[in-house]
């Protein structure tokens, strides 16, 4: 069922790692090619392009559209050595690779950089260069490679690495092509079924000199994810001076969000002769992203913010006081609800024009032109906030938080007081305008046989901006006459908690049972104030801007031998920062939030990359490869920008600083390969990254002013004049700088074969090891992965069991607080049916065994959430013509 050609590379659905080396126009050598049609033709294709190339690459390939099991980049991903992905929503979003923090993995799609941008408001606030994968369906990609040794060609970005996504070109398919992919989508937690549709058509002349591809995917999901969470921990001084800390708020929290993914691409091919090619290329991907997040919480942090707030009965462990009673004082707050609705969405687009020219016998040329961009919007946040005096028993011992409510009914909304509401708007647009030349010329120079070289530029803005209602211009007038009279709790309630809320997590004490918002009236009323009340205005401390220009270039040369072959060379560049943003204290922009000032920094700074790749062939079957190169990664934008994020309620916060300088690292790797047969591959790769200087966190105190009507007393003054609700309050900031350096190693262990009449094995182990000298964790690195693959494949069936493991690993610091994930582990699977030659039928199960996320503070002891996303489930068919 295989047939064979000469082509550029087709790798692995399996996953295999494959070498590759060159620029990005030439990044493959031509190669026996396996047109696959089943998992054991696909893992042989890889291995045999793995044995002839120089350097280390992992890749995935979709034959036909929809044939990933995996709804999106970042799940396919997980197969691959060394990367990790985090399920938060059930969904894998982005990439961890070879231990490093996902914004120090760069991305690119056909060999350029995609502007990205988030769903979530707090991404959205923190401007992170990690690539959000939610915005690329498996459908519409052709081919994926990860970049773990890079080579002068190659962009630069990533310390972890770079992962090039390929969409498909006409030429490569056959003249006449239809593919599509119908599924229903069922999710457990939301019990809901929801259509999924994809399709492809593609066109080419009976010359194979011009082709026309257009390939589009639509996916609705409902989700829902419950959690039991501490969202924070902060001192509290106890009567005689000992300081202890508490939970500042420990809720149960109900998520639902309506997901609506529609994306496309398109490709025109013209190649007249092998000598000229021309192509242009375009994609679109808008994630809808509507959620609606509602959180009934005990709140420590401000009963004991008052004076007169006490607790009792405390038991302390390791300084934290773990089981208790919290009071708040008469008049104060114990127990606090949100209910927030998110009117959200993203997209993404690009556009490039490729162009390659070999002008005469062993020259290559190649030019590449485009621009994309990308936005991020919370259109509208309608937020309602209820709060009352309370008194609580809490006990955090045995991982799942228990709250027992002495003198409040959760399920009474007449109990609650109706404390506050917003109705902000967040914006966050990132765009990359780019051109690329490339040009290779063939010598005889020694072993050196090809000499590549080319220059780059690029010009990056990205901005976020922050429109945010008043508390005594929005809420105020809301609460007097925005209900048809005063508002209350009565004003926006709905029904209670499902029925099964919390049941695969909650222990007896756990808090299973509140009313709920109608989220219906919750938009109507907020969205319905006059004009006047609906108005916004910027919140200056939340907004930031920042253009990033580069220009740089590179110089390769390739050699080999009988039985060696590498390349060696070098990349410049240099980076052009301009970050603008505003300063709260004294200054000339006054608003209700505060007093600002404009702030604009500039700062330029050059890097040098050398790199080296070589592999020998000890014999037939065995494979040595070496590798070093200097990597770099710049810094998130927000981390640039000279501005502020503040959590009010936890009184805590990050903050940027434009001069910090990017992460560096030298990097090294050594592989040993045995090929004992065709269809097998058993392979051990060594890595060791000297990362100079780490982006971390610094803990600072600095005041803010706020506006809020439930102050913190110990840490919060009235300003005085005409606000009476303005407070000049003690936040506990992250600000980001340069720590020190550190060292990251690992070994990759890598194995496939087929084991007996159709069944056969894929797995991987991967084993990461960091040490700083700050002696802080190193984000995203869990020290054991690991992944199995079962498959089964005849000429009707093909079935396929992965398990995925990764070991604990730091998240961030959060609300002033460390954030770890305890380890996470996966059962997919997936069913094929082969119909006939047109028709496939398929089903797919995600979270087989009903994992759960589990995060703490530090350490076990303080538990921070965990989380239930339930399973998921996909039926359909697939058709091709």
């Amino acid at each position: 069922m295989n047939r064979y050609r000469k082509s550029l590379l087709i790798a692995s659905v399996s996953a295999a790692t494959i070498g590759l080396s060159g620029p990005v126009f030439a990044q493959v050598s031509t190669v026996d090619e396996v047109v696959v049609t089943g998992i054991l033709a696909s893992q042989r294709a890889s291995i045999e392009t793995k044995r002839s190339a120089d350097a280390v690459v992992e890749a995935l390939t979709a034959e036909d559209v929809g044939k990933f099991p995996d709804k999106n980049l970042a799940e396919a991903l997980q197969r691959v050595p060394g990367i990790v992905i985090n399920r938060e929503y059930g969904e894998g979003e982005r990439v961890s690779l070879r231990g490093t923090a996902p914004n120090l993995t760069r991305t690119s799609l056909n060999g350029h950089s995609l502007a990205t941008a988030d769903w979530f408001i707090l991404d959205q606030q923190q401007a992170t260069r990690s690539f959000n994968f939610l915005m690329l369906p498996s459908e519409i990609i052709g081919r994926i490679e990860v970049y773990k040794s890079p080579t002068a060609a190659l962009e630069e970005g990533g310390v972890g690495g770079l992962i090039d996504v390929s969409t498909r070109h006409p030429l490569d398919l056959k003249p006449f092509y239809i593919g599509a992919s119908l599924q229903g989508a069922y999710t457990q937690k939301s019990d809901n079924w929801s259509p999924q549709a994809s399709g492809l058509i593609s066109w080419k002349n009976a010359d194979e000199t011009f082709g026309v591809l257009a390939a589009v995917t639509r996916q609705e999901r409902e989700i829902r994810r419950d959690g039991v969470e501490v969202l924070g921990y902060s001192d509290y001084t106890r009567p005689g001076g000992t300081v202890v800390s508490i939970p500042s708020l420990i809720g149960s929290a109900l998520f639902q969000q309506e997901r609506v993914r529609t994306g496309g691409n398109i490709a025109i091919q013209y190649k007249p002769s092998d000598a000229f090619e021309v192509e242009l290329t375009g994609l679109i991907s808008k994630f809808d992203a509507d959620n609606f997040n509602q959180n009934f919480m005990a709140w420590g942090s401000n009963a004991l913010g008052n004076p007169l707030g006490t607790l009792t009965n405390a038991t302390i462990q390791n300084g934290t006081a773990v089981a208790g009673r919290i009071t708040s004082a008469p008049g104060g707050r114990g127990v606090v609800f949100d209910a927030i609705s998110r009117i959200a969405r993203t997209n993404t687009r690009n556009i490039d024009l490729d162009v390659k020219w070999k002008p005469a016998e062993g020259w290559e040329l190649h030019g590449k032109i485009g621009y994309t961009d990308a936005e991020g919007n919370t259109e509208s946040q309608p937020f309602v906030e209820f709060a009352a005096p309370a008194a609580f028993d809490f006990d955090l011992r045995g991982g799942v938080p228990k709250v027992t409510y002495l003198n409040i009914d959760p399920t009474n909304p007449g109990q609650m007081i109706f404390d506050f509401a917003s109705l902000h708007k967040i914006t966050n647009d990132d765009s990359e305008f780019y051109v690329y030349g490339d040009a290779a010329r063939e010598v005889e120079w020694g072993p050196v046989h090809t000499l590549r070289f080319g220059l780059k530029h690029t010009k990056h803005e990205r901005s976020v901006d922050f429109q945010a209602t008043t508390f005594g211009g929005f809420f105020m007038p809301l609460a007097a006459a925005g209900c048809g009279g005063a508002c209350s709790a009565r004003s926006f309630a709905g029904s209670v908690t499902p029925g099964d809320f919390l049941e695969n997590i909650a222990v007896p004490g756990t808090l299973t049972r509140y009313f709920q918002v109608d989220r219906n009236k919750l938009n109507t009323i907020l969205q319905g104030q006059p004009a006047s009340v609906r108005a916004r205005i910027p919140l200056y401390s939340e907004i930031f801007d920042v253009e990033e220009k580069t220009l740089g270039g590179y110089v390769l040369g390739e050699f080999g031998g009988d039985d060696w072959r590498g390349n060696v060379g070098v990349r410049v560049i240099k980076t052009e920062q301009a970050a603008g943003g505003y300063l709260q204290g004294a200054g000339p922009i006054v608003n209700p939030f505060g007093a600002f000032t404009r702030v604009d920094t500039d700062r330029s700074y050059t890097d040098v990359l050398p790199s080296l790749n070589i592999a020998f062939d000890l014999s037939e079957d065995l494979v040595v490869r070496f590798a070093a190169a200097r990597t770099m990664a710049r810094p998130d934008y927000t981390d640039i920008a000279p501005r502020v994020t503040l959590n009010v309620g936890a009184l805590s916060g990050g903050g940027g600083n434009p001069d910090i300088d990017p992460y560096r690292a030298n990097q090294f790797d050594v592989s040993l390969e045995w090929y004992p047969r065709a269809d097998t591959i058993l392979a051990a790769s060594l890595y060791y990254k000297d990362i100079q200087s780490f982006i971390t966190d610094r803990p600072v105190q600095e005041r803010f002013q706020v506006e809020t009507g439930t102050p913190n007393l110990t840490r919060c003054t009235a300003v005085g004049g005409g606000n009476p609700n303005l407070f000049n309050c003690l936040f506990d900031i992250n600000r980001r700088a340069n720590g020190g350096g550190g060292k990251l190693q690992g070994l990759e262990l890598t194995a496939q074969a087929p084991i007996w009449n159709g069944f056969g094995v894929q797995t991987n182990y991967t084993y990461s090891d960091s040490e700083t000298q700050s002696g802080d964790p190193l984000p995203g690195n869990s020290e054991h992965t690991f992944n199995l693959v079962g498959f089964y494949e005849n000429e009707h069936i093909t079935a396929r069991l992965a398990y995925t493991y990764r070991s604990e690993f730091f998240v961030t610091f959060d609300r002033a607080t460390p954030l770890n994930q305890d380890a996470l582990e996966s059962l997919d699977g997936s069913l094929a049916y082969n119909v006939n030659d047109n028709v496939t039928l398929t089903f797919d199960a995600i979270n087989i065994t009903e994992e759960k996320i589990v995060q703490y503070s530090g350490d076990a002891s303080r538990p921070r959430g965990t989380y239930d996303n339930g399973r998921q489930f996909y039926a359909g068919v697939r058709l091709k013509f």
